[in-house]
């Protein structure tokens, strides 16, 4: 159950136990789009169907929300629409206007919305009360909004904030590639995207390819930024720094997975989520540091 996608937030003002939370999820849970629904959103357990919706261990969190969605494609409506038009156009001696067009396809979406497929999908986040972290496993803010969103509307008292550093992303990530000295738990891989600032914002990307300080200065003096970076922290955990502090296609290196399989815990998912959260609880510190620390 490794997360891939790591979305930041620092979580203040937190004194909410895994009894309390569960019970507060539980008045939110995910529910089965109605007749007419197109979406719906509720929380779900983040382990298995029927398990609780916080899953602890220790003094971690991990909560999962869930989203139901229909899939009835444009495609499919405009293909009914086109076929109910001609009816119409046979009915009534012509063709029907924009106006009447527009109420054939609400009243298509109406008549296919109850027998459309719905598809289910779950985004999970990892509370730390201890380190004041709450980390979400999303591509992209937009995703991490609606976990947020439906996380304030659950529980009140507390506030988030994503992380921000004293150093951008941007600006660490240019030096380093321009050689300035990486902390010592770094290691720069072989991916990269540098970004123009002009108006046309060229890019250039390197995949699996060396990084050469001569190469990547002579882009740097034209005016080019690093948007992102492929690093390794500590030989254990590999991932993409972004611009927005996003870590990506985080993935554990070859001594995480040896601890897993030499794991005596029966649960893979247990032993994932204690090995994640110890890695991350060491990770997000160093990453903070390495970007000139926390910006209050």
């Amino acid at each position: 159950m490794w997360f891939k996608n790591l979305l930041v937030y620092r979580l203040n003002n937190w004194d909410t136990t895994p009894e309390a939370l569960e019970e507060k999820l539980s008045q939110h849970a995910l529910q089965a789009c109605s007749g007419m629904e197109m979406q719906s959103r509720g929380w779900v357990s983040p382990k298995a169907e029927g398990e609780p919706y916080v899953h602890t261990l220790g003094s971690q969190m991990l909560i999962s929300l869930g989203t139901e969605k229909k899939l009835l494609p444009a495609t499919v409506i405009n293909q009914f629409a086109k076929s109910r038009a001609a009816e119409v156009e046979e009915q009534q001696g012509y063709k029907p206007g924009r106006k009447q067009l527009k109420q054939i396809k609400e009243a298509i979406t109406d008549e296919l919305l109850p027998r459309a497929f719905a598809i289910r999908r779950k985004t999970c986040a990892w509370i730390d009360p201890v380190g004041g972290f709450m980390v979400v496993d999303a591509a992209n803010y937009a995703k991490a909004d609606e976990l947020v969103e439906m996380l304030f509307k659950a529980l009140d008292g507390f506030t988030l904030t994503p992380v921000k550093t004293d150093v951008s992303a941007t600006t660490a990530m240019t030096g380093w590639l321009a050689g300035d000295d990486l902390p010592g738990s770094f290691t720069i891989d072989r991916d990269c995207e540098l970004r123009g600032t002009g108006e046309e914002r060229a890019s250039v990307r390197y995949i699996r390819h060396a990084l050469e300080v001569d190469e990547i200065n002579k882009h740097i003096k034209a005016g080019k930024e690093v948007a992102r970076l492929a690093m390794t922290w500590n030989d254990r955990l590999s991932f993409v720094l972004h611009e927005n502090l996003q870590l990506k296609r985080l993935a554990p290196l070859d001594i995480l997975k040896e601890q897993t399989d030499i794991s005596d815990q029966d649960d893979v998912f247990d032993t994932d989520f204690a090995i994640m959260t110890g890695e991350l609880k060491k990770l997000l510190p160093d990453i903070i540091d390495a970007l000139g620390g926390e910006r209050t």
